[in-house]
């Protein structure tokens, strides 16, 4: 096993999720998803600004212009900078008595992947969502957990995960027209009695390498642009949600996790690693194709 990650904030989140780097702002954001609550967490001076907000956010991330692009249980929406809600982008097309929207990413053009949880587990209900100005568009259904988004360096490769079937799939993508197309399995990980890690939240660093949380692991992973296992960097948490790059040369891997049944877990978590991670792409409410 490789170096531990060590906690960086106790953020006592119940689901900490979607942590983004705002590198204008040089703050990580993340959510406490049934906390309803968006954390600001600045690392220099370790200050921590947390807002509100007035329903189950699954996601975040930074808007052009300001404020975040957000989603909720009812539906996508952009928040202003205090949290409130400011419009609705877009109605949760699900039941949303059993389903929210959980994590989701923009692209190089400012569209917004989003997917949904299909809180029973039972159905199949969940899916992947594609958020421009032709709305929302529903590109794969038949989902449990709707997770993992990240993108290849180049643009050209979509990644994201079904978490309780313990798969990750890649898509051919065409960030010109935001079509993804060619799911095929990526990652498909074989549960046993003792480890029931499964694929949860992702990011990719600049060499193309997919990095994984694995919830119930306690563990983070990285896998090469072919599927193969590179290395893993184990954390003192259970369940941990999503890795984020960041810092001011993008090598400090932020992590955020959920509280357990124990009553453990919930706080961010960080390790310096030899390789930068990606930019995050700021949400465009004005991108893709303008309807006729």
């Amino acid at each position: 096993m490789s170096r531990s990650l060590e906690l960086a904030l106790d953020s006592q989140c119940r689901l900490g999720e979607s942590p983004a780097w705002w590198s204008d702002r040089a703050v990580l954001l993340f959510v406490d998803v049934t906390g309803r609550c968006l954390h600001q967490f600045e690392p220099r001076s370790a200050t921590l600004t947390s807002l509100p907000v007035a329903e189950d956010i699954g996601c975040v991330a930074p808007a052009v212009g300001g404020g975040f692009v957000a989603g909720l249980r009812s539906g996508l929406w952009l928040l202003d900078e205090s949290g409130a809600k400011s419009r609705m982008l877009a109605a949760n097309p699900e039941d949303t008595a059993v389903s929210r929207f959980n994590d989701g990413r923009a692209d190089a053009l400012g569209r917004f992947w989003v997917g949904t949880v299909d809180e029973p587990k039972d159905g199949g209900r969940a899916g992947l969502y594609r958020f421009d100005q032709r709305g929302l568009t529903q590109v794969s259904d038949g989902l449990l957990t709707s997770n993992g988004l990240a993108f290849s360096p180049d643009g050209r490769v979509l990644y994201h995960s079904d978490t309780p079937r313990f798969v990750v799939y890649r898509y051919d993508y065409d960030v010109a027209s935001g079509v993804a197309s060619n799911r095929r399995e990526f990652v498909r990980l074989e549960p046993t009695a003792s480890d029931r890690g499964r694929p949860d939240g992702a990011a990719v660093d600049c060499h193309g390498c997919y990095w994984t949380a694995l919830y119930e692991g306690g563990r983070i992973q990285r896998y090469d642009p072919d599927g193969h296992l590179m290395s893993e960097f184990p954390l003192p948490a259970r369940r941990p949600t999503m890795p984020a790059f960041g810092g001011a040369d993008m090598k400090t891997l932020f992590v955020t996790t959920a509280r357990d049944e124990r009553g453990e877990g919930g706080g961010l978590y960080a390790l310096d690693v030899d390789v930068a991670g990606l930019a995050t792409f700021l949400f465009d409410p004005n991108s893709g194709t303008k309807k006729s």
